[in-house]
């Protein structure tokens, strides 16, 4: 068996107007995050690890902010492309270590819901997908409340 890591990181910026999706669930917040998509920094983080582990570049190069395709696409679409991308080198989730990073809303409320969301979409088990949340002590960008950011580790076997 080949085993390969990759890891993965996103930001966006938080603005009004916008529904906050993360880990593919609508979280109910005052501000949603900015993008060509739907903006959910959590898939993102995950497809840039997915891609990473598998040698295939970045999310940016399969799905182009530039593109009419991906304008206002949900990101469960961009991830299922993903999981089938990396299909074709052969390989499949192990799991998922994700972390996001956020001041508000609360996250560790939506971590089961959106557990079962991705893992529904990736096809594996919940135990697969580790999800946790952390602030910044209201440091920096995300301590301003003005954007959120996700990390994602994953671990993919052939």
């Amino acid at each position: 068996m080949k085993i390969r890591v990759g890891f993965g990181f996103d930001v966006h910026k938080l603005v009004e107007g916008r529904d906050l999706w993360m880990g593919g669930i609508k979280i109910e917040h005052s501000l949603g995050l900015l993008g060509h998509s739907d903006a959910d920094v959590l898939i993102h983080a995950i497809c840039d690890a997915l891609l990473g582990a598998a040698n295939m570049r970045d999310i940016g190069y399969h799905f182009p902010d530039t593109s009419a395709d991906t304008l206002d696409i949900d990101s469960k679409i961009l991830l299922k492309k993903t999981v089938d991308l990396i299909a074709t080198k052969g390989y499949t989730l192990g799991n998922i270590d994700a972390t996001i990073c956020a001041e508000r809303p609360k996250i560790n409320p939506h971590i089961p819901a959106m557990k079962a969301c991705l893992a529904n979409i990736i096809g594996c088990e919940e135990d697969d997908v580790s999800i946790k949340a952390t602030t910044t002590e209201k440091l920096g960008f995300t301590g301003r409340e003005e954007g959120i950011s996700a990390y994602a580790t994953v671990l993919i076997q052939k």
